[in-house]
């Protein structure tokens, strides 16, 4: 199999493996099919929407300059999200239309209480890495 030869696919770089539970969020023409294809091979299912009711492993917000307020996106985002889940906001590249600062990012994911950890790169679009910080312990 010559794909398997290749460099690290897309899920991989994103932290998603089998079995996950897999949110998009944002969804439009412009997204990355590619990307989109090999989460799904690799979660062996497909991506849920915003509808979905499950607890979320991964949120894969695709997310640009004119779509509005990041912190309110991010923060319908978290809402269903595992205690051990993460968030991906993918924005379109420097260049490309759409573009979003990575300030805009770093300042937007304090406020929604989450910590971005790394950042990627995907081809035309760019990937940060959001989490939720840990609480010592938590009582319900």
């Amino acid at each position: 199999m010559v794909a398997a030869a290749d460099a690290q696919n897309y899920a991989e770089k994103l932290g998603i493996a089998h079995g996950m539970v897999v949110q998009e969020l944002g969804w439009d023409e412009d997204v990355h099919d590619d990307l989109r294809a090999d989460v799904e091979q690799a979660i062996g299912g497909e991506i849920v929407d915003e509808d979905s009711d499950e607890v979320i492993d991964v949120v894969l917000l695709w997310w640009r300059d004119e779509d509005g307020d990041l912190v309110d996106a991010l923060m319908d985002a978290i809402g269903s999200l595992a205690d051990d889940g993460f968030v991906w906001v993918l924005t379109p590249k420097t260049g490309q239309p759409g573009h979003v600062e990575p300030s805009e990012i770093a300042e937007s994911a304090p406020t929604a209480g989450l910590t971005q950890t790394s950042a990627i790169n995907l081809g035309t679009w760019a990937g940060s890495r959001l989490v939720q910080p840990k609480a010592p312990t938590k009582q319900r």
